[in-house]
């Protein structure tokens, strides 16, 4: 599937996410991207950012593919399973150092209870999780149960970090090969 055939939705995690980072130059890249913004990016709320979530795939005029980041990706798991989301309309997702909200450090600055309970069955579309194996939000092996979850095809990211600014991650030029190839794959 081409790109300018799809809406590509990127579903940014917690906090800023500074005009250098992957997500923002890929919707630079992409004409047919664009950022899901949430209302407050410091407090997020889960049934807030799904309603925003769905909305933004009740608008798009042609098949979404879902591009998430942190705890973007954990939003758009929870909001696949049972939250009046329009599946059908999703062709696929592309998670990307997805957070895991009962680790022990660091903890959460927010209040981090609704979006916990991360449901554990299959997407209703196909999935790829890219995950680090130095990611301090998410250990290399809860994001391969996360993977092997939701029925997803999982991808070793190697020592990068959160994949984010910090990380050494502005442009990402293997995470948009890797997505490149998701979507020859569709």
């Amino acid at each position: 599937m081409k790109i300018s055939e799809t809406d590509i939705l990127l579903l940014p995690g917690y906090g800023e996410t500074p005009a250098g980072h992957w997500m923002h130059r890929w919707c630079e890249k992409m004409p047919t991207a664009r950022i899901v913004a949430q209302r407050n990016w410091f407090q997020p709320v889960l049934k807030e950012w799904i309603e925003t979530l769905k909305g933004a795939v009740d608008e798009a005029e042609r098949p979404v593919v879902l591009v998430g980041h942190s705890l973007g990706s954990i939003t758009a798991v929870h909001a696949a399973h049972g939250h009046g989301l329009d599946t059908d309309k999703i062709k696929a997702a592309f998670l990307v150092a997805p957070t895991d909200l009962g680790r022990k450090e660091p903890r959460p600055v927010f209040d981090a209870g609704p979006f916990q309970a991360v449901p554990k069955g299959p997407l209703p579309f196909f999935a790829r999780i890219v995950a680090s194996r130095t990611d301090p939000y998410c250990a290399f092996e809860v994001a391969e149960q996360m993977a092997k979850d939701w029925g997803a095809h999982f991808q070793d990211a190697g020592d990068a970090g959160h994949i984010n600014m910090e990380s050494g991650h502005g442009p990402w030029p293997e995470g948009l090969m890797s997505f490149a190839y998701l979507m020859k794959d569709l």
